[in-house]
């Protein structure tokens, strides 16, 4: 959870009002993971989904990780669903299994943020790392490659209760848009890599074969 949005290297804002949000998302997502991920065969793509299913507001990141799921996104390159949430209390040791499970992956991040009444629904998607937690005064690891932040409700007063009174409906239209823009944004690189993973996987055993 994070506060005021991020004003790192911004890719794009719009509004889940917007009909267009989706397209303008998924556009901007692409150019910026481009700009970075220069070799996506060797480099596999990993989505962080933040947040718990415990708290309304906060629930941005667990239903966008499932949403990635129902979308056929591959199981092993989403961390954070409702079943099985990533979230401050095991938020470092789940960095430390994407570390060991992936060789230099290139990690996009997604978190609920709080933000001024006239931003609330604005979904945004920058460069750089997530720093989840400094909505509600949490300092936690910073997390990801880029991000997409959704502002979910306002901040500045009584954190917790906020999260508690945020609407489903906003949060899960929300969550819609982002993952659908995510899957479509990413789809090439993320085929890429798991090509680049099964050739090896075939060499491999052909080579023990060998032996």
């Amino acid at each position: 959870m994070g506060l005021f949005g991020s004003g790192r290297d911004s890719g794009c804002q719009t509004h889940i009002d917007d009909p267009d949000a989706g397209m303008v998302l998924a556009s901007s997502l692409r150019s910026l993971i481009s700009r970075d991920l220069h070799d996506p065969a060797r480099r596999p793509l990993v989505f962080f989904c933040i947040g718990t299913d415990r708290s309304t507001g906060d629930s941005l990141g667990p239903l966008t990780g499932t949403r990635l799921l129902s979308l056929g996104v591959d199981e092993r390159r989403v961390w954070g669903t409702l079943d099985t949430p990533v979230h401050a209390a095991n938020l470092q040791a789940a960095i430390a299994k994407v570390n060991a499970t992936f060789r230099n992956a290139y990690i996009v991040a997604v978190d609920a943020c709080l933000g001024r009444l006239d931003r609330v629904g604005t979904v945004t998607a920058s460069r750089g790392p997530l720093r989840p937690g400094t909505g509600v005064s949490k300092t936690l690891p910073l997390v990801g490659h880029a991000h997409v932040t959704g502002i979910v409700n306002v901040g500045g007063y009584m954190e917790y209760m906020v999260l508690q009174n945020t609407r489903l409906c906003l949060v899960v239209r929300m969550a819609e848009i982002i993952a659908t823009a995510l899957s479509s944004a990413t789809r090439d690189f993320v085929e890429a890599s798991m090509a680049f993973e099964m050739a090896q996987r075939i060499a491999a055993t052909r080579w023990d074969s060998r032996g």
